[in-house]
């Protein structure tokens, strides 16, 4: 099979769908490799480093699309690309199509076989190909909400950790998942007064185990929510429902009861956010003030940390994309039927419930996918 990966063009992506090492699998399986001329370069990896393990440059993305039969990228594809699309073509990426119609319905009239990366499943009932991703966004949440919160940045102007005699910022993360551990984790380890939000009394259970009272836990019921939310000095959503639009937690009502100056960091903007204010914003422009409250909501968090990011994913996606390529995407599929929960799009029709629910599309199940 012709694997292709295209340069990013999300505004400040700077990571890249294959990593020289995988490329170097592909290759020895028996696959041609295509690289768009800079595609590695924000990620560290130059063209060079590429041709070395005997992948071949492009000079366009044109010429990415038009030689492969897979093309392999991080952010879900732009206006630009998924004209370049074509049918019976495999697109293996991120997508987050619940809060996007218009992608979805491209990706529809393409024709293509697009498998995301956020809807793959694992044995554990876990998300392999979001988890390096979401931990990568949890770990920078703290960090990007701190310099949110300094006061040249509109901020309260609070230190995450305090000094003696004046106390810690107070941190509230909603969800107790991959991305609210890793930015309690993390906000904890800064200083800050942490409490973890989340509905699962066995998840709750776990965090305390696992991190030894360095922060606390409470039900995520609306009370609780509502009362922890206007003691906060910075507020991190970390919700996820697999493939669907993120719950709304903090409506725009409720800012006038939030601390002039708190901040809000939604790592769930790819999903449409879970806050009511929520708007995606990039790495150019960050954050912005609605009724006194600071918002960070950059689509592509993952990405100001480039070559953590693009190495990280390149572990988790490349035993998949070898599949998909060794078997192509209908037995990869059957034999895998947690990389058959990746099929979002195929021919035409939508592919994936959670999606159909949220945009009122009509959805084929993936098992007759396999079947058409």
């Amino acid at each position: 099979m012709h694997i292709g990966c295209p340069t990013e063009i999300k505004p400040q992506e700077f990571r890249v769908g294959i990593t020289p090492n995988a490329a170097l699998e592909a290759i020895a399986h028996g696959h041609t490799v295509t690289i768009q001329t800079g595609a590695g370069l924000g990620a560290g990896f130059d063209d060079a480093t590429y041709s070395s393990v005997g992948a071949q440059i492009a000079a366009t993305a044109s010429d990415v699309f038009a030689a492969a039969d897979m093309i392999v990228k991080v952010k879900e594809p732009q206006a630009a690309e998924r004209k370049m699309l074509r049918e019976g073509q495999i697109l293996f990426t991120y997508l987050h199509l619940a809060p996007d119609p218009e992608q979805t319905h491209d990706l529809m009239e393409s024709g293509a076989t697009c498998i995301a990366y956020e809807t793959v499943t694992d044995a554990a009932g876990g998300l392999p190909l979001l988890a390096p991703m979401s931990e990568v966004a949890g770990k920078l949440a703290p960090q990007v909400g701190a310099w949110t919160l300094q006061k040249a940045n509109g901020g309260r102007g609070v230190l995450m950790g305090g000094v003696p005699g004046v106390g810690p910022a107070r941190v509230v993360v909603i969800g107790g998942g991959v991305v609210g551990t890793h930015a309690a984790r993390v906000a904890a380890g800064m200083g800050a007064d942490v409490t973890v939000l989340d509905r699962s009394l066995a998840r709750m259970r776990y965090v305390d185990d696992a991190f030894g009272g360095q922060f606390k836990t409470s039900y995520a019921n609306a009370g609780n929510t509502a009362e922890l939310a206007a003691e906060a000095d910075m507020i991190i959503g970390a919700v996820l429902i697999p493939g669907a639009a993120a719950p709304k937690l903090i409506s725009r009502d409720q800012l006038s009861t939030l601390k002039t100056g708190a901040v809000l960091v939604d790592v769930a903007i790819d999903q449409g956010g879970c806050f009511e204010t929520s708007r995606a914003t990039t790495h150019q422009d960050p954050i912005y003030e609605v009724d006194g409250i600071m918002h960070y909501c950059v689509a592509n968090m993952p990405g100001a940390v480039a070559r953590t990011s693009t190495i990280a994913l390149g572990n988790a996606t490349m035993p998949y994309m070898l599949a998909l390529a060794d078997k192509g995407w209908k037995q990869a599929c059957q034999d895998d039927p947690h990389l058959l929960n990746g099929l979002n799009v195929h021919a035409g029709q939508l592919t994936y419930f959670a999606v159909g629910k949220a945009l009122g599309i009509d959805v084929l199940s993936p098992s007759m996918a396999l079947k058409s």
